[in-house]
């Protein structure tokens, strides 16, 4: 799993995570599961949309607090049906002990909806789920190695084009329903929410100008203000080259036919809608010069020739790439922006290209000011 900003060709780096406060005492509650027997848990992302520690060949996903707990079932029991077996990682079953009582929590805000002390009637019907020490929703799953971030040329960009046109082509109506709405309209709203609810300085500053600008020349749905139209297509919703592992050994996961050794994780975002959304992310960092062109032709000719239609019949994909394209343009502006105002630190690179392509969606003839300090001089 990576960051938006991360760079485009590999999956980030996980985080060091100090060993103290909330996570840790997480970490510790966590039981060591059956296929993890005696090994030490590995803290490997620790961020407000999930917290994932390793244990040997099984890894726990603490999912973000604001997570919705039946949708959140509702995409375990899609990613564990075997119509995906030859492109999803699949979750395991998972039994976790109640959670800690509030006095026995280290201090930290808790999720509102997880307050009470039964769990949520989707989560005790699904055994993919269970709440942790924290009021929060984990999930288990197989270890996979991720993409290397140290060798951009070796990035499989038509393993995710193979593995994105097999999850397009599931039947929805063949999955365990119901089947619910792909997240990335709904992220696109989060976003410009966030940036508006930044500091002053960046929140009224021209750059933040520009990015709310261009939302608004979205469609209200791609800018998660209306309903979208009605799609019968599998989406992952949040599609990267950090959502690659390696197939893990099949003594964890049978039967899968992985495209050369690679499968999609991360269903947090997984459910019906435009499968064009996810070409989106690629095609705006295509679209802004972040990714190469090469690296773009290899994962749209993968995704065609494996089957996949989200990129339109003709050899111009924009017609269909467009709006989404520019609608995850938006997104990565406006969180980029308020990371940023957060720490107080200068945009990174992707970041400030994201916020100029905002600016030239709207006719601003240059960059915008964003209100944070400046970029240290290469």
């Amino acid at each position: 799993m990576n960051t938006e900003s991360a760079a485009p060709g590999a999956a980030a780096r996980p985080p060091d995570v100090a060993s103290g406060g909330r996570t840790a005492a997480l970490v510790r509650h966590l039981p060591t599961p059956g296929h993890g027997a005696g090994a030490e848990p590995q803290v490997l992302a620790d961020r407000p949309d999930g917290t994932v520690v390793r244990f040997g060949p099984v890894v726990y996903k603490v999912h973000a607090a604001d997570s919705a707990p039946a949708e959140l079932a509702a995409r375990l029991r899609v990613a564990a049906h075997p119509r995906l077996r030859d492109c999803l990682l699949a979750p395991l079953p998972i039994a976790l002990p109640p959670p800690l009582p509030p006095s026995r929590l280290a201090p930290g805000p808790t999720a509102p909806h997880h307050s009470a002390p039964a769990a949520p009637d989707p989560v005790s019907a699904t055994p993919l789920l269970a709440p942790v020490s924290d009021g929060r929703l984990a999930s288990l799953w197989p270890y996979g190695v991720p993409v290397s971030p140290d060798d951009r040329e070796a990035a499989p960009w038509e393993a995710l084009g193979v593995l994105l046109a097999r999850l397009h082509r599931v039947p929805v109506d063949a999955l365990p329903g119901p089947v619910p709405p792909m997240r990335g309209p709904a992220k696109v709203a989060a976003a410009l929410e966030r940036l508006r609810a930044a500091p002053a300085p960046v929140a009224t500053s021209p750059a933040a100008r520009a990015v709310h600008r261009a939302a608004a020349t979205l469609p209200a749905w791609a800018r998660g203000a209306a309903p979208a139209p009605a799609a019968d297509h599998l989406c992952h919703g949040d599609l990267h080259l950090g959502q690659l592992v390696g197939s893990p050994p099949t003594s964890l996961r049978a039967d899968a036919a992985a495209a050369d050794g690679w499968l999609l994780i991360d269903v947090d975002d997984l459910g019906r809608g435009d499968p064009a959304w996810d070409l989106a992310r690629p095609a705006a960092w295509f679209a802004t010069g972040l990714l190469d062109p090469d690296e773009w032709t290899r994962l749209l000719a993968a995704y065609r020739s494996a089957g996949g239609t989200a990129a339109g019949e003709g050899d111009d994909p924009w017609p269909r790439l467009d709006v989404p394209a520019r609608a995850l343009t938006v997104q990565s502006a406006a969180s980029g922006l308020a990371k940023a105002a957060a720490t107080g630190r200068a945009l990174e690179t992707a970041e400030q290209a994201m916020v100029d392509a905002c600016a030239r969606m709207t006719g601003v003839p240059t960059a915008p000011d964003t209100g944070l300090p400046a970029s240290p001089p290469l």
